[in-house]
């Protein structure tokens, strides 16, 4: 069994989380959870208004929520400043590499994600002024910023192939991001086996071994470190000895556990070190990920939906009419007119619950039904496009709810992407985190490709009767 600071994993600790920014921002829920789901409503927001990439400019994110950036040599890395009335300032050093300075600015707007950022300033700390609980409240910004920075939908990890350290400064170059950004959002995304982690170099003590800063695991991955931990004497994160080295090796950190794959590399170091701090991913010497499901695509019509036993099509709705008029919508609605019938009455009977985010189900014919989400806003030509991603992300989690209580594979157009110009990458990680990597089944239909002309075709003129 591993050790228990081994068995304490960001996931799954919330009930020791003692900072009193983090206790106010998860109000009872998983901190981690909690600023992951701020700084993604926060993007999607911005992404349905027209903020795009790679890269991801956090500069035009901060002007898009209203918040000042300043440049400021005498500042460390940067801080966050309340200009009262709700409003911040985010002061910057802009000596910094590109991608440092993105990464700060990303983590400054996470920290006004926090309900009570405006009672102090808040400061990208340095090692040495950390107290005893503000780890937490910089953990959770540097979740918040690779949210930012990586938003759903920006990139996806290798299905098959080991995640390695060049793969990921590979994507650090792409992303003009910061490399521990990078591993957040692969732990986040991760199929695989593995966790990500920051360490450095323990220069105050007797032992100059390298400690945990903090961890962060794959949804398969069983064991993570907690802050603190101690790796053991003569780890390969010694070889970092200077920013962009890297070392691999496999290591065994808990004697219980066997050896794991450590890949890392070196970055900027805390104020007032010499040693650069180190960073990396460790996989298991036997990946033992269970396979979970994937999103089926076939060619077809998704009004007939494949397979036996209960079905459940899925389409998305818009928040302002009640009847059908374009798109996949109109053809449920001409195959089921009574479907039409049941979402009217709905409407008109239960207006309070006719907004973003809501689902309403109705049986078809036998065991098959349909969801229908709404997640659209209003309709019709648009500089932007239509689809609410938050309200589509909560719609999928009553979608999943339904589909496991009946057992159900779900069947679907790309929703969201037709008359509401949503984004597939977007739309499909969605689907992919709440439904497939939960077991559902999902089938998405793309209409048959049309005909293509003969080849052999002469053009000519078109004779006359």
């Amino acid at each position: 069994m591993p050790s228990a600071g081994a068995r304490r994993s960001m996931g799954h600790k919330h009930s020791a989380w003692t900072h009193e920014s983090v206790l106010a921002l998860a109000a009872g829920a998983n901190p981690v959870d909690a600023i992951t789901a701020k700084a993604r409503q926060t993007v999607f927001r911005a992404i349905e208004a027209g903020w795009s990439g790679p890269p991801y400019d956090p500069f035009a994110l901060a002007e898009f929520l209203k918040i000042s950036a300043e440049p400021r040599q005498d500042v460390i890395d940067a801080r966050t400043i309340s200009v009262g009335a709700g409003r911040f300032r985010i002061e910057f050093n802009p000596n910094r590499s590109a991608a440092r300075i993105n990464f700060s600015v990303a983590h400054e707007i996470a920290h006004t994600l926090f309900p009570d950022c405006g009672e102090t300033t808040r400061n990208r700390y340095t090692h040495a002024e950390l107290t005893a609980n503000d780890w937490e409240l910089e953990v959770l910004c540097n979740i918040g910023a690779a949210e930012i920075l990586m938003p759903v939908g920006s990139f996806r990890t290798p299905e098959s192939a080991p995640i390695s350290i060049e793969a990921v400064l590979e994507l650090q170059r792409q992303f003009l991001v910061s490399t521990e950004s990078i591993l957040l959002r692969i732990a986040r995304l991760a199929n695989q086996q593995c966790f990500v982690f920051a360490a450095h170099r323990d220069e105050k003590g007797s032992s100059h071994l390298y400690r945990i800063d903090y961890t962060s695991a794959s949804r398969s991955w069983p064991i993570t470190l907690e802050t603190g931990f101690h790796l053991p004497k003569g780890s390969v994160l010694a070889e970092c000895t200077a920013i962009g080295f890297t070392a691999k090796r496999e290591e065994e950190w808990i004697p219980s556990q066997g050896p794991w794959k450590v890949e890392s590399v070196g970055i900027a170091p805390f104020p007032g070190y010499i040693y650069p701090r180190v960073v990396g991913i460790v996989r298991p010497t036997i990946d033992a990920t269970p396979q979970s499901a994937k999103i089926q695509y076939l060619r077809g019509d998704a009004t007939e939906p494949r397979g036996d036993g209960a079905r459940i099509i899925v389409h998305v709705v818009n928040d302002k009419a009640i009847i059908w008029g374009k798109g996949f919508a109109a053809a449920v609605r001409r195959r089921w007119p009574h479907a039409q019938k049941d979402f009217t009455q709905w409407v008109l009977t239960s207006r309070s619950e006719f907004h973003a985010g809501y689902v309403r189900f109705v049986n078809l014919e036998g065991s098959l039904e349909l969801a229908s989400l709404v997640a659209q806003h209003g309709y019709g030509p648009s500089l932007f496009p239509r689809i609410q991603y938050s309200a589509l992300e909560s719609c999928l989690v009553s979608v999943a709810s339904r589909a496991k209580e009946l057992k159900a594979s779900l069947h679907m157009p790309r929703i969201g992407c037709g008359e509401a110009g949503g984004d597939w990458a977007i739309v499909s990680e969605l689907i992919d985190v709440i439904l497939s990597r939960n077991g559902i089944p999902v089938t998405v239909y793309d209409l048959p490709l049309a005909p293509q002309p003969s080849k052999n075709r002469v053009a000519g003129p078109v004779p006359k009767n």
